[in-house]
């Protein structure tokens, strides 16, 4: 075979997967969420784990997550290729196949929940499993591609995590552990749709219901309003808890007035002003809710370290 045959098989050939790609296939920035709060969860708990068993915990809910993402991303390639946020993810690129991707989103799911189980208990464990089929079965295999209301209850998927880290504390559920859950759960239409709202061509192009492909973008910035006046009251509800304390609670009332005036001046454009300020407003209440939630988990590690210290009860 001549040098010339070898390269342009090289050179036509798929390109070979790296770590990296490996990697990026648990969507690492997801997972990153998943870790924080997580994390937040299992500090704020009554109670506590050895440091091992906590970083035993925390490890195998981020390789839960992950294998949510792996089973997303082997899903939904055909999707992926469609839009320009997507394509260039490892399998619709072509770095990882698809086959590739479902074995280790299964092999992760397999060892993360069982290893939470060992570690810690069967109740984590069982949110952590339930966490990940309600990802990767009820919102990827259903709901994404059914329903308008996708992000809506799809949201509880990424919402279970401080609940998770909870459990592994104390075995159980709790008032405290519902909030969190809340927390995240109301704010997730909000958050991406307003990503929606500047990214429309995209899902419009891959056959996906998001709301401003369905009901229009006037709709879908009525409903950024109405959800971000319903998140409101959850965040500071959750300060008024056991694990709540005057960071948090200032925290808490700065970030959802913030929130609550970027979300009423999306609510109050038309489309011809947003197009002329190339979605202005809707990219600074998306990027605003980037640091939403880690700013109120963070304060909520704040008061319980400042609890422990001795510096004040609640």
């Amino acid at each position: 075979m001549s040098d010339a045959t070898v390269n342009t098989e090289v050179q036509t050939g798929a390109p070979e997967a790296r770590f990296g790609d490996y990697v990026l296939l648990l969507k690492p920035r997801v997972m990153s969420l998943v870790v924080f709060t997580a994390l937040a969860g299992l500090l704020v708990a009554p109670g506590s784990l050895s440091p091992m068993v906590g970083f035993t915990a925390i490890l195998f809910i981020a390789l839960g997550g992950g294998a949510s993402g792996a089973l997303n991303m082997w899903y939904d390639a055909d999707i992926d290729r469609i839009m320009k946020r997507t394509k260039g993810r490892p399998v619709p690129a072509g770095k990882v196949t698809g086959g590739e991707a479902l074995s280790i989103g299964l092999w992760l799911s397999v060892i993360s929940v069982a290893m939470l189980g060992l570690a810690t208990n069967w109740v984590a464990a069982g949110l952590l499993a339930f966490t990940i089929f309600f990802y990767a079965v009820i919102y990827t295999m259903w709901l994404k591609r059914a329903t308008p209301q996708n992000i809506v209850i799809g949201g509880a998927a990424g919402a279970f995590p401080p609940m998770i880290g909870w459990a592994a504390v104390t075995g159980g559920v709790s008032i405290e552990s519902v909030l969190m859950f809340g927390l995240i759960f109301m704010w997730t239409p909000p958050h991406f749709w307003a990503l929606a709202l500047f990214m429309k061509s995209d899902y419009h192009e891959a056959k996906v219901p998001m709301l401003t492909v369905t009901h229009g973008r006037k709709e879908t910035r009525r409903q950024v309003w109405i959800y971000s006046l319903l998140l409101a009251p959850v965040a500071l509800g959750l300060g008024l808890t056991s694990i709540g304390g005057p960071i948090y609670l200032s925290a808490a009332i700065v970030l959802n007035l913030i929130f609550v005036l970027r979300a009423k001046a999306v609510w109050r454009r038309d489309e011809a002003t947003a197009e002329a300020d190339s979605y202005a407003a809707e990219k600074r209440l998306f990027k605003f809710s980037l640091s939403y939630l880690f700013l109120h988990f963070g304060a909520l590690m704040a008061d319980a370290a400042l609890r422990a210290a001795g510096v004040w009860g609640w």
